[in-house]
């Protein structure tokens, strides 16, 4: 019995590569995520962009992690679903 051919990775490899272009992660759970690195206060406001325009009702919109840096900046990674259905 012959071994089928391995799909081509071109599609994937595409995907992931304008993802990491937008700072977007490639995920299954629905989800798109952005992380920023910022000093605190820039911080605080990129936050609250987030949640201004895409409401935690609506996008179920959150910081999914964060952690501070040397110098005062912050790591943080926002997530939100696509759309609001």
């Amino acid at each position: 019995m012959k071994v089928p051919a391995r799909p081509s990775l071109d599609s994937l490899k595409t995907r992931l590569d304008k993802g990491r272009e937008t700072g977007q992660r490639l995920t299954r759970d629905g989800f798109l995520r952005e992380t920023f690195v910022l000093p605190r206060e820039a911080a605080r406001v990129k936050a609250r962009e987030w949640f201004d325009r895409w409401p935690k009702q609506a996008y179920w919109t959150a910081i999914e992690s964060w952690a501070e840096r040397p110098d005062d900046e912050i790591e943080f990674t926002m997530r939100r679903l696509p759309t609001a259905d």
